[in-house]
């Protein structure tokens, strides 16, 4: 028999397949059209009946895929049995630049999740233009609010599907982490998030004056001003199109948007320092898992050319809060320039941010847990987003990997086993089952092929950037 499930604004039916009841394209806001376009999330609209949920709803628009219906603000739960009550919530952020978000990526199934223990749920919020461009007219952060708004959908209708709406746990993946770190900073989600699991947080957040003008580059594409009334009309598909166009030129904007030349998005939230709020104690009743994978920048690396060694220099001079290429070449005599630029971009952009995140947190008062994935099946290593595959059980899904020989499969498969069982313990009692990090011994779990706890493994990279601090992004400021 299907389930069927009764939220708040009516009754929902779902598939049951797999030892899992899923629960697709159910409505935690109005759809974000005519005035509530570029608004904060409104409440769903309610219905009479039974709103069939076997199918994932619309993503918001974003590059990966054509734009269908309008209805993007729905989630997906994945539940071992909504008959069952207390189970611990996973509260699912995908990440993708901010600028992708799709329930429906076979990669992220809730499915195998779900089987060990916890309630899933994926839920989507506006990205890209739609979600992080800075209008005149509109709020900051509507990606922001619309999880915010998933959350408060959590909180009220979770138990009904099996879940505890007082244990819930965030897990999300670069943007997904960035939201997290923003999420754990905001008087509106206090009591919302018991515990969280930052994978690969980037150190990308914007100040108002830089949001401003990438929204107005972004405009001007299609003869517009960067203000909600003027640009409510336009096919969200044309937005798309336009921050594409944008995107491209990323790496020539290098003299007014700085380092935001040397990612693959112009969105980042447009929030004060992260870092600097949990070190006051924003997360001090927070539980967290911070982990990074060691080939972080591996996979973006493929798509650069050569670099000379002047060039290289230039470059890591240039990253904010920068330690300098004089100490990378020091820490790193034997690294050709391609490798130091690897390093450097990896650490910037996502490992020196999940270690600062940890000590940030432990600082403020948070019980914190790090680790590294260093395990990978091919040339590229452990590469960005690999331990999130792991999690989910799909490093299988169009990953090269069954082609790597059994060998390989049996790693993947047993340590995809441990770290799931090793997050589904922390998001049930708080503990994933290795010794806290704190910074005098920096306990971290090293996920390999025989997987260890030990002294944080990146510890020459940590040394580079123990005296930065990370902050916010800013306009280049000529003098």
């Amino acid at each position: 028999m299907s389930p069927r499930v009764r939220t708040t604004a009516g009754t929902v039916q779902g598939l049951q397949a797999d030892g899992v009841a899923a629960f697709r394209g159910v409505p935690f806001a109005a759809p974000p059209v005519g005035p509530l376009r570029f608004a904060a999330p409104r409440p769903p609209v309610p219905w009479e009946g039974v709103r069939d949920a076997t199918a994932f709803g619309p993503p918001p628009p974003q590059p990966s895929r054509p734009t269908t219906g309008d209805d993007w603000l729905n989630l997906a739960v994945w539940t071992p049995s909504p008959g069952r009550t207390g189970l611990p919530v996973v509260f699912w952020i995908s990440g993708g630049g901010y600028l992708d978000c799709d329930s429906a990526n076979p990669h992220l199934d809730g499915t195998t999740l779900a089987k060990a223990g916890v309630v899933v749920v994926s839920a989507h919020y506006r990205s890209g233009f739609e979600g992080f461009a800075r209008l005149g007219g509109a709020p900051d952060n509507r990606g922001l609010l619309d999880q915010l708004a998933a959350l408060r959908w959590v909180h009220d209708n979770i138990a009904a599907f099996g879940g505890d709406p007082g244990n819930v746990t965030l897990l999300g993946q670069s943007a997904g982490a960035g939201s997290i770190a923003a999420l754990l900073t905001m008087p509106a989600a206090a009591g919302l998030i018991r515990r969280a699991i930052p994978q690969s947080i980037p150190g990308t957040f914007f100040t108002p004056e830089l949001a401003t003008d990438i929204a107005t580059e972004i405009s001007a594409e299609l003869g517009r001003a960067p203000r909600a009334d003027d640009l409510a009309e336009v096919p969200p598909a044309d937005l798309v199109e336009a921050t594409r166009n944008v995107t491209v030129r990323l790496a020539r904007r290098l003299d007014r948007w700085g380092a935001v030349a040397h990612t693959p998005t112009p969105f980042s939230p447009v929030v004060d320092s992260p870092w600097a709020a949990l070190s006051g104690g924003a997360a001090r009743g927070v539980e967290l898992l911070v982990g990074h994978t060691r080939d972080e920048f591996s996979l973006l690396a493929t798509r650069l050319g050569d670099i000379s060694d002047t060039e290289v220099d230039t470059l890591i001079d240039g990253l904010p809060t920068t330690p300098g290429a004089q100490r990378y070449r020091a820490a790193y005599p034997t690294l050709s320039p391609s490798a130091l630029r690897e390093t450097a971009l990896s650490d910037w952009l996502f490992r020196m941010p999940a270690v600062h995140l940890a000590d940030a947190a432990h600082a403020g008062g948070a019980r914190v847990w790090l680790y590294e994935l260093r395990w990978g099946f091919n040339a590229a290593g452990a590469t960005h987003g690999l331990d999130t595959l792991l999690v989910f059980g799909t490093t299988h899904i169009n990953t090269g990997l069954t082609q790597e020989g059994p060998d390989t499969m049996t790693q993947a498969r047993d340590l995809s086993e441990l770290i799931r069982s090793e997050h589904v313990a922390f998001a049930a009692t708080g503990d994933p089952g290795w010794p806290r990090y704190e910074p005098r011994g920096r306990a971290t779990r090293v996920y390999d092929t025989a997987p260890t706890v030990g002294p944080y493994p990146e510890e020459r990279s940590r040394e580079i950037w123990r005296d930065r601090r990370f902050g916010v992004m800013d306009l280049v400021r000529r003098t």
